[in-house]
């Protein structure tokens, strides 16, 4: 059964190794309050959803973490230290690619380690090696605009993997993409995950996709944004990609968010 924190601003159990720990954050913009006294724990070397109703907060709280936005109020932590900006422990991807028009896919994937001053055979060879992990391999000196939609964002993902982050944070990045797409990207997702050893923290609206890349899932309320509940999936994600959607767990949970987010939705 999934494991359900009915105390999700409490304090981080005891051993709980967090890599980003988020308290009391809230953020407003004019008169419009967006987040409010908001805390959260990601655990190192899991993936976190952020799911809740449009206009919830979500893309606001992983900027907030990736430092591009400043809080009002509340701190932010990566591995123990106060987030102030952006930083080489973090890497976005973008919903929108955010590709270089002008670069090849090499480049584009090389961007970050090329604005971080590695010589261009080191980031090449960095950039090939992502290239071939996310499926583009014969593509690395392809344009964007020869790219499908999907592998654009398979793009975005190697040049984030490449700069060698600790935690990846991703907005939306499968919502532009066609359902067969998507459904490659979750499964290759679950793969990243296990074997990059890195935190994701993942913003989705839906709800049958974060169940599934999941090992946590925080629902927020909308705005003034905090969280309602968290969510711990655990009897289903030892199995493989094509058993978990039919599984009875997997089901049921998402019967059970949906239920709790029913009220919500406009």
């Amino acid at each position: 059964m999934p494991q359900i924190d009915d105390a999700p601003e409490a304090p981080a159990a005891a051993g709980v190794d967090n890599a980003v720990s988020v308290r009391g954050v809230s953020k407003t913009y004019g008169e419009v309050e967006a987040l409010k006294d908001l805390s959260l724990d990601f655990p190192r070397g899991q993936l976190t959803s952020l799911l809740g109703p449009s206009g919830c907060g979500k893309t606001t709280l992983l900027k907030i973490i990736a430092g591009l936005l400043e809080p009002n109020s509340g701190e932010i932590e990566v591995n123990g230290q106060p987030v102030t900006g952006p930083g080489p422990d973090r890497a976005f991807v973008f919903q929108d690619f955010a590709l270089l028009p002008w670069a090849s896919v090499v480049r584009n994937v090389a961007f970050g380690l090329e604005l971080r001053g590695v010589a261009k055979p080191e980031r090449e060879e960095v950039a090939q090696k992502y290239i071939s992990d996310v499926g583009l391999g014969g593509f690395e000196n392809a344009y964007p605009h020869e790219l499908s939609g999907g592998m654009r964002q398979r793009v975005g993902l190697a040049r984030a993997l490449s700069v060698d982050a600790q935690v990846l944070l991703m907005d939306e990045p499968f919502s532009a993409v066609d359902e067969q797409t998507r459904r490659k990207f979750q499964e290759d997702l679950l793969s990243l995950v296990q074997n990059e050893n890195k935190t994701f923290i993942f913003v989705t609206h839906s709800i049958e996709e974060a169940v599934y890349v999941s090992d946590q899932i925080a629902i927020l309320l909308p705005r003034p944004s905090r969280v309602l509940e968290i969510i711990k999936p655990s009897g289903f994600r030892h199995k493989g990609a094509d058993t978990i959607r039919r599984d009875t767990e997997y089901l049921d949970i998402v019967d059970r968010i949906w239920a709790s987010l029913r009220s919500y939705v406009e």
